[in-house]
């Protein structure tokens, strides 16, 4: 999927560039003067200045939320541990809510990354189907009912360890709807078809100027390989849980084992 996505990128650049070219070829003289150039160098110089200010704000726009993004993954992993320790103190009497938590923990992990190994608990839900994206009926369920498990610990002579689990609970829940937000956030496919419009204006503007000579055709590739490459990195990073740049299970799966333990 990557290389395709590269592929696409580098092949409309290339194929605007070429019309570019193709376009100059069969231009008359009168048309490529050089007051006719100097204007369209004006115009293109205009655009590449625009083109690269807005690649190097998404660039940044996107790097930032993928790291909010992965932050508050790794925030709610460690909440999720945090609610397990807590529960440990009632021993027995929290043993199934901690068996819930585990399936829980699990079947996000097998959902989330459905290309990577499962981890196995038993009675965990079934994960086919599950959306990878936003909220799961199935799991919503599974957190109230860790919740309301919580809520009815025993408290004698226990308060204040009744009262801290509630509030990792209430912690969990507050982090848990943060990944939600965040999987549910925006995409920018439109506003990157659009740049890739842009750009694509750009190339065709630069076939229209360069000679038809080894050297200026290699720097026309260079360039079309690194905006590709940069176009390639804006997209895969907004695409948190896929991709080359995806943000990694580790985090989910060392809360899980930790819980294991």
């Amino acid at each position: 999927m990557e290389f395709l996505l590269v592929f696409a990128f580098v092949t409309l650049f290339s194929a605007s560039a070429l019309v570019g070219m193709a376009l100059r070829k069969r231009l008359h003289e009168h048309h490529l003067t050089s007051e006719n150039m100097d204007s369209i160098r004006l115009v293109t110089g205009l655009m590449v200045t625009f083109a690269a200010l807005i690649l190097s704000l998404q660039l940044s726009t996107t790097r930032a939320r993928f790291d909010v993004t992965s932050g508050n993954r790794s925030t709610y992993a460690a909440r999720l541990a945090n609610l397990d320790q807590c529960l440990r103190i009632f021993k027995a009497a929290a043993d199934p809510t901690r068996l819930k938590l585990q399936q829980y923990t699990a079947a996000v992990i097998a959902s989330t990354w459905p290309h990577e190994a499962a981890p196995i608990v038993a009675g965990m839900p079934d994960t086919r189907g599950m959306t990878v994206r936003g909220e799961d009926r199935g799991l919503s369920r599974l957190m109230s009912d860790i919740g309301a498990d919580v809520d009815a610990l025993p408290t004698t002579g226990l308060e204040y360890s009744a009262a801290r689990c509630r509030a990792a609970y209430a912690d969990v829940s507050s982090a848990r709807w943060n990944v939600i937000e965040d999987a549910n956030a925006p995409s920018g496919g439109f506003f990157v078809g659009i740049l890739c419009f842009w750009l694509s204006l750009v190339f065709l503007s630069f076939g229209l100027q360069i000679p038809r000579r080894a050297l200026s055709a290699a720097v026309l590739a260079i360039g079309v390989l690194s905006v590709s490459s940069i176009m390639f990195v804006i997209v895969d990073l907004d695409l948190p849980y896929q991709g080359v740049f995806h943000i990694s299970s580790a985090a989910m799966r060392e809360a899980l084992a930790d819980m294991l333990r």
